[in-house]
């Protein structure tokens, strides 16, 4: 125990003056201890916000969790407050919405957290952002991953972003799709057409002339989906069927939404088609796909929990510089590589953080 407890004098016997006064002296310095040791956890790194129950909004465009399938995303914002020394129910309570990939839905479900009174709201994604915007001006927004958030208007900068939107992009500044394109040709050096299923509504997509040009070096030909209008498995089904026509011998399968809810369909068909391929979500190559390369994205929704506890505690989020992510996976499945009768160049293993064998 930090503190003992004061002895209780025998009632026969009587305190002398200077035994009362140092009995009185303890005491105040029992009390004095106790203060000071309560000031220094309120400041403690990991002290929680306690004013009340936070109540906190999490906008997510994937698919409804189930018990089954529970939301990855959710999970690892959890983590992140728990690391904090959050308790659930206790010190929070989550507002979850998800949108199950239709973008059209987002805003609507913005509007329904800014409804429920939440303190804060964390979006995952780039769409989730801009609806969140739209549904307020005044709730702190988190970012837990966001796309070229100053190109889109999202915040005026990086170290000094203004308004109330914050957090953590899923970006780095560099061309990560540019620099996927070269390890899969790396790689598989013999392919030249190379099929992309990615959102292109957006601004990191729409570069395009960053990307063409990175293909035009490695004398690939990009064969260009977009799969922000798929609202059924129909739809997506077509897109796939078209990649084969297109004569396609090579995968390209941007970070969106729709790629993950589809994921059982896209691995049967690059299974069946026996196509090399390249993912940015890290379940696809955990389960068949042959190269992954992207940001570590449920790295940067328990980081976006930082920044939650720092608004809860009173800081704006005008004033907490936007962070981008700094570390950058590449795992092969080598498994794969041998089912489709491929042999992974000794140059490109040696830079994998992970094996899958």
């Amino acid at each position: 125990m930090l503190v003992e407890g004061c002895r209780t004098l025998p009632a026969e016997s009587r305190a002398t003056d200077v035994e009362a006064f140092m009995l009185h002296r303890s005491t105040l310095g029992s009390i004095s201890i106790i203060v000071i040791v309560g000031g220094m956890l309120s400041f403690a790194p990991h002290a929680v916000a306690q004013d009340k129950v936070w109540r906190i909004g999490f906008l997510d465009p994937s698919v409804p969790p189930t018990v089954a399938a529970p939301s990855a995303n959710l999970k690892a914002f959890r983590q992140g407050l728990d690391g904090l020394g959050y308790s659930e129910g206790r010190n929070y309570i989550i507002e979850a919405r998800f949108a199950d990939t239709d973008q059209s839905r987002l805003l609507a479900l913005a509007k329904e957290l800014v409804d429920r009174g939440v303190d804060v709201i964390v979006t995952v994604g780039t769409p989730t952002v801009r609806a969140a915007r739209e549904a307020t001006a005044v709730i702190p927004i988190i970012m837990a991953g966001s796309r070229d958030p100053v190109e889109r208007g999202f915040i005026a900068s990086l170290a000094h972003p203004g308004g109330n939107v914050t957090g953590v992009t899923a970006s780095a500044g560099g061309d990560l799709a540019g620099k996927g394109l070269q390890l899969l040709k790396e790689g598989i050096p013999n392919i030249s057409r190379v099929a992309i299923l990615a959102d292109t509504s957006g601004v990191s997509w729409g570069q395009f002339d960053t990307l063409l040009s990175d293909a035009e070096s490695l004398k690939l030909t990009l064969l260009i989906h977009d799969v922000n209008g798929v609202k059924s498995a129909t739809d997506y089904r077509l897109i796939l069927s078209k990649i084969i026509e297109e004569r396609a011998d090579a995968l390209f399968v941007g970070a969106e939404f729709v790629n993950v809810k589809y994921r059982e369909m896209l691995l049967d068909f690059v299974s069946t088609n026996r196509l090399p391929s390249l993912t940015q979500e890290k379940w696809l190559v955990e389960h068949g796909l042959l190269l992954y390369y992207f940001v570590d994205y449920l790295e940067l929704r328990r980081q976006a929990a930082v920044y939650v506890d720092k608004i809860l505690k009173g800081t704006k989020p005008a004033d907490l510089p936007v962070e981008q992510p700094t570390r950058f996976e590449l795992i092969i499945n080598t498994k794969t590589a041998e089912a489709l009768g491929l042999t992974i160049p000794r140059s490109v293993l040696a830079l994998a953080d992970k094996v899958i064998e």
